[in-house]
């Protein structure tokens, strides 16, 4: 017995001193944060501004890799099973880490045991547009029209935020659209304005150019209140949908069993990245709001948003897939 606790006991101090060191020495090569979103979407915008400005703080490359598909379920799944040295980070969403949970039957990993919380990145409004052949300039007239043609109308979405967004809008408003799902929310855009589409429902960075350009029609924005982004579109509740309130949220996690001071110096640089007054008005010109986290309060912020978006979920009478 006293073998075996003199052995713990210098394992235990060999830890304590490695730890230390390896915060020092990390990183040690290029870091790649893994999105579960295409290039050229919102969580990817997010990855590459804060990546940029980091990449100086940490001394080292930050290279991005686009996993999309799947609502994220692969790249999540990726990054849970790297080498947990702080070298493969997961910039991601609520899809991953919130709403997946209750979306979809069966869910590789565990959003809340198989990752290292590091810090929240943003948040982000949705906006409902539309294909300029729905003769729709609000929401109320959007409702009449899809209740004389049920069927008729058609929504994309390229993330389980874009889904559920219109899955609230079908349910709140008592009307019948159809759901085309996308890998990705570039795509539903592409479609949308060819007019494969009708309506969209995604995050504001990927949904407003359209609108300033005079691509699509701006319908409304998804929160409780109007944003400072586009104060022009009224909210849902204010256009005729009371209740209605969604907003997404970005984040990175490292792999479970992350070593804590290593975790601790990623969290300083992306922190430092979010707080920079050039970052941060870098990620407000692509629609999003900086926003940042300790550790912990990440934690029990995944926690509280997995129930969040089962509720969610429920109350718009989605089956799991």
């Amino acid at each position: 017995m006293r073998r075996v606790t003199r052995w713990a006991l210098a394992a235990f101090g060999l830890a304590a001193t490695a730890f230390p060191a390896l915060a020092q020495t990390y990183p040690s090569r290029s870091i790649k944060f893994v999105v579960p979103f295409a290039a050229g979407s919102a969580t990817d915008a997010v990855a590459r501004i804060i990546g940029d400005h980091a990449s100086k703080t940490l001394g080292q490359p930050i290279v991005v890799e686009n996993v999309a598909g799947a609502s994220g379920v692969v790249a999540a799944q990726n990054v849970a099973r790297a080498e947990p040295d702080g070298h493969t980070i997961l910039v991601t969403t609520n899809t991953t880490h919130g709403a997946n949970q209750s979306l979809l039957k069966r869910v590789p990993y565990d959003a809340e045991k198989d990752f290292e919380p590091v810090t929240k990145l943003g948040t982000i409004t949705l906006a409902l547009i539309a294909n300029p052949s729905v003769p729709a300039k609000s929401v109320a007239e959007l409702v009449a029209y899809a209740k004389a043609n049920p069927g008729k109308l058609s929504f994309g979405s390229g993330s389980s935020s874009s889904r559920i967004a219109g899955e609230m809008l079908k349910s709140r408003a008592g009307i019948d659209i159809l759901h085309v799902p996308y890998r990705s929310n570039p795509q539903a855009v592409t479609d949308l304005l060819a007019g494969n589409i009708q309506l969209f429902f995604a995050d504001i960075s990927t949904t407003l150019p359209q609108v300033k350009a005079g691509a699509v029609t701006g319908l409304a924005v998804s929160t409780a209140k109007r944003s400072p982004l586009a104060p022009d579109l009224p909210t849902m509740a204010e256009a005729g949908v009371p209740g209605y309130d969604l907003a997404a949220w970005f984040a990175a996690f490292a792999p479970a069993k992350t070593p804590a001071p290593v975790v601790a110096k990623l969290h300083d640089a992306l922190t430092a990245a979010v707080s920079d007054k050039a970052t941060a008005e870098k990620l407000l010109t692509a629609g999003i709001e900086p926003e940042a986290s300790s550790p912990e309060e990440l934690r029990a912020f995944v926690t509280s948003e997995i129930a969040k978006w089962a509720e969610i979920v429920r109350a718009a009478g989605i089956e799991p897939q």
